[in-house]
């Protein structure tokens, strides 16, 4: 099972799965959870993959380039992780919502394209379109997304992201998107909209 922390909350409350960027660790989202749902239960798992002492979700190989056989092989990881965790801590029956950031977002992504049993409700911040163009995915009638991305942002450009946001929506999800004139970066109105949407859902 991964390294991670888990909080508990209000079970009434969604249960956040919170998923760190590049370089990151399971505690660095606890406040962005807090912000979104104060009551809710927090699942913060550590990223699995080290790029030169720097946790990540999966391999790349240079910066923008994804080692696509890696993002599924640690999608599952991710996805197996989850069920385990709804065991272990009496979650099953419960809301549950992935929150990611940048390669947290990324790996969201994935996981909800390919694990539907995993995750079905996800806010992504600055993903980019995570999987080999080939790759199968399910239908996903019933999953829900947030989508927030800069206009200006080198890390996920906002073609990939409109990629991924496309695909979503061909395979049956009730996307929702956000769109800030910054760049790789999760801004205070947009951290607002997924609130909004969180309390919607």
């Amino acid at each position: 099972m991964l390294d991670h922390k888990y909080l508990e909350g209000d079970p009434e409350a969604p249960v956040l799965l919170l998923l760190h960027g590049t370089g990151g660790a399971p505690g660095d989202l606890l406040g962005l959870g807090r912000d979104l749902s104060p009551s809710s239960a927090l699942l913060a798992p550590a990223g699995p993959v080290s790029e030169h002492g720097a946790a990540r979700w999966f391999r790349r190989l240079a910066e923008g380039v994804f080692d696509h056989e890696d993002v599924v092989a640690r999608a599952n990881q991710l996805a197996d992780f989850v069920l385990t965790a709804r065991k272990r801590y009496d979650l099953d029956g419960r809301r549950l919502v992935a929150v990611g950031f940048s390669n947290g977002a990324n790996i969201a992504a994935a996981v909800t394209l390919l694990r539907p049993d995993a995750i079905r409700e996800a806010v992504l911040f600055a993903a980019m379109f995570p999987l080999a163009e080939n790759t199968p995915i399910p239908d996903l009638t019933g999953t829900r997304v947030f989508a927030s991305n800069g206009e200006h942002d080198p890390m996920a450009p906002l073609p990939s992201a409109e990629r991924l946001t496309a695909l979503l929506r061909r395979q049956g999800v009730e996307v929702t998107t956000y769109r800030h004139g910054g760049g790789h970066l999760i801004t205070p109105e947009a951290e607002v909209a997924a609130k909004d949407w969180l309390t919607t859902g």
